[in-house]
């Protein structure tokens, strides 16, 4: 359940930065060309369940078919899953609450229980994990995410599958970030749980308009509206978003040579010049938007 929901849970309720940068502004797919190799495709996803982002648009499903390598984000399977839970539990004698505190934690272990966690999983689970699964997640979301369900046609058309990011690479991002970032960001976000889940719907409309702008607004505003925890928000969103994206490009300069490459990343990954297309581009690509 951690692995599953981690990044869904942090890049919504999280705030994402970036430059405030126009020229990647609007578009959910973007076509990468370089020289006379075949062209691929950059696809920002939302890492949700939600009933309206499954219904993949007719250039999307183009693009993919189109293509012969599906490079995702972060790995999607049993062993991966498997290794961020041992990762999201305590293995040095430390527990949950006592690093958080007593109230904090009966805090979590109220939220976890609805969820169905185990006691000894709750007592034991690290900060980042117990904060990236107190979203509060609509009643009639699917059990598949837009992820899943690319990766699951990209499987069908038994297209090359690979993940931009490691197991262990993935779980190091949330490792890295200071604890003191970890707990004041659970306290926030249990304090403010209902305010960061009705931020869900706007980011889902920008996404739907395809308005990379508008998540980028919606995020700037969560922030706005919290200054005493701006500095957590920042210094999270440079962890998830920022140093991945730097990775996510590095990892795709050689692939995308050879054209025919369908890369899916979280939208937040896309937005502004400092975003992954932006340094796509300066590695000396073509990047132009498709839809």
């Amino acid at each position: 359940m951690i692995g599953r929901i981690a990044l869904a849970a942090l890049a919504l309720a999280l705030a994402a930065h970036a430059a405030a940068d126009e020229r990647f502004a609007k578009g959910m797919l973007w076509r990468v060309t370089r020289g006379d190799a075949a062209p691929s495709y950059v696809f920002g996803t939302i890492h949700l369940a939600d009933p309206r982002v499954l219904e993949i648009p007719e250039p999307v499903l183009r693009a993919l078919h189109a293509s012969r390598r599906f490079a995702m984000e972060a790995p999607q399977w049993s062993g991966h899953y498997q290794r961020l839970l041992e990762a999201a539990q305590f293995e040095d004698g430390r527990d949950l609450a006592s690093v958080v505190g007593a109230d904090t934690f009966q805090k979590v272990r109220a939220a976890l229980g609805a969820r169905s966690l185990p006691e000894p999983v709750i007592a034991r689970i690290k900060p980042w994990a117990a904060l990236a699964n107190i979203a509060v997640v609509p009643e009639d979301y699917a059990s598949t995410t837009l992820d899943q369900k690319l990766l699951a046609l990209a499987r069908g058309r038994r297209m090359e599958i690979s993940a931009l990011e490691g197991t262990e690479e993935h779980i190091s991002v949330f490792e890295g970030i200071p604890l003191e970032t970890q707990v004041a960001m659970l306290r926030h976000t249990l304090d403010e749980r209902d305010y960061l889940a009705s931020m869900i719907e706007p980011t889902l409309q920008a996404w739907l308009r395809r308005d990379l702008a508008g998540i980028h607004a919606v995020n700037e505003r969560i922030i706005a509206r919290f200054p005493g925890v701006a500095a957590h928000y920042r210094l999270l969103a440079r962890h998830l978003v920022d140093n991945r994206s730097v990775v996510m490009a590095h990892r795709l300069f050689v692939p995308l040579r050879s054209g025919r490459v369908f890369v899916a990343v979280g939208a937040a990954h896309l937005y502004g010049n400092a975003g992954l297309l932006g340094m796509i581009e300066r590695q000396g690509y073509r990047v132009a938007r498709v839809y």
